[in-house]
């Protein structure tokens, strides 16, 4: 009876796993896809700046605005399209360095999803006719454990001769 329950434990065990390597491969690609879409957003807000940021669109963008020194106006657009830039650049950088994390870790999970999927029921290991490696184990032992028993009575018998 307890062998029955440990036996059913492992194959609900072993199912759980391959259910929750399967979602978390899921989960992984949803997490790619808002990164990829993150990424995208954040190019072109950075096509949109590198245009801002060239002279002619700098002092376009400031044509209406009168000033007595237009110099540090334009110096200053420009510094705060800089920053602006720099700082799209840097979570660029941080999504392109996740989303090879998360290719990698997809990857890796689906690996093991699929060695688990390819895992007979209740984890045991098939032999070639079909027997599992335990069942070889334990009759391998058994009749390790007949032999011994009797080598020892023949050995007894003919020393009581």
């Amino acid at each position: 009876m307890l062998l029955l329950l440990l036996f059913a434990l492992a194959v609900s065990a072993s199912a759980q796993e391959a259910q929750s390597a399967a979602e978390r491969v899921e989960n992984l690609k949803a997490q790619l896809l808002d990164v990829q879409g993150r990424e995208d957003g954040l190019r072109a807000r950075l096509q949109e700046l590198d245009e801002a940021i060239k002279p002619e669109n700098i002092e376009r963008s400031l044509a209406g605005v009168g000033s007595t020194r237009p110099e540090e106006l334009r110096e200053a657009r420009r510094k705060q399209l800089s920053i602006e830039r720099n700082g799209v650049l840097a979570q660029l950088q941080t999504l392109q360095t996740s989303r090879t994390r998360l290719e990698s870790e997809i990857a890796t999970t689906e690996a093991l999803a699929y060695q688990e999927s390819a895992k007979p029921a209740g984890g045991m290991m098939m032999v070639a006719g079909g027997l599992s490696q335990r069942v070889m184990f334990a009759g391998g032992g058994l009749v390790l454990l007949v032999l011994g028993g009797a080598g020892t009575l023949l050995y007894r018998r003919n020393r009581l001769r």
